[in-house]
């Protein structure tokens, strides 16, 4: 029983991005239409709508969204599966305690923010999420390459460059018309590194003290 609940509590991250991915498709599928490339258009546009549109309370066409309780709900269950893989990372990798504290402390206000982008406050919520994220970002990497996880080095370099194309685009709005496409291959890929890194942690959790 012991080990199934230690099974549960440090695949936690994974189980709630999977969720998450399930609500998402779901949601999808019930948005109703209309996207920035085309406010007529039927369903929801895996190219050129944003994974926003299915969390505001009328769709892009006018309709009122049914998507939206459960695009939310999903949001709310990755922000809470991502605060726990921030505070299992600083437990079980991070050595600098500096860094130790700023992944736990600004990981969570960074996923406190992304949960209320749904608001009317979603400019700056999207903002102070991103800027707390920067940190976080810095410090994983940072530890990451203190550490013996090779393959995450450079996919997490990868990651970072990604994260950096969509803001970017975000803020300057060059070439907004590719940002929702690649926002979903963003979320895609950080996700599933996200995911590789929690499986590790999960395999090499007797390697790794939480008292460093």
């Amino acid at each position: 029983m012991k080990n199934n609940y230690k099974y549960i509590f440090t695949f936690f991250p994974t189980i709630g991005i999977l969720i998450f991915i399930l609500l998402y498709l779901f949601s999808s599928k019930l948005y109703p239409g209309g996207s920035q490339n085309d406010l007529n258009s039927i369903g929801f546009d895996w190219i050129n709508n944003y994974w926003c549109n299915l969390m505001n309370e009328n769709a892009m066409n006018g309709q009122v969204n049914p998507a939206r309780p459960y695009a939310i709900t999903a949001m709310i269950i990755l922000c809470i599966a991502l605060s726990h893989f921030f505070i299992l990372f600083a437990q079980k990798i991070a050595q600098i305690k500096f860094w130790k504290f700023t992944i736990q402390t600004f990981g969570t206000i960074t996923m406190v923010f992304a949960v209320f982008i749904f608001t009317s406050y979603h400019d700056l919520m999207t903002t102070l999420s991103s800027v707390f994220g920067v940190f976080v970002v810095v410090g994983i990497i940072w530890e990451l390459y203190k550490s013996n996880l090779h393959a995450f080095k450079i996919s997490g370099l990868f990651c970072i460059l990604l994260l950096g194309i969509n803001n970017y685009i975000y803020y300057t709005e060059h070439l907004i018309k590719h940002l929702p496409l690649i926002q979903k291959i963003t979320f895609a890929i950080v996700l599933t590194w996200i995911m590789g890194l929690n499986y590790n942690i999960y395999i090499n959790s007797n390697l790794y003290s939480t008292s460093k």
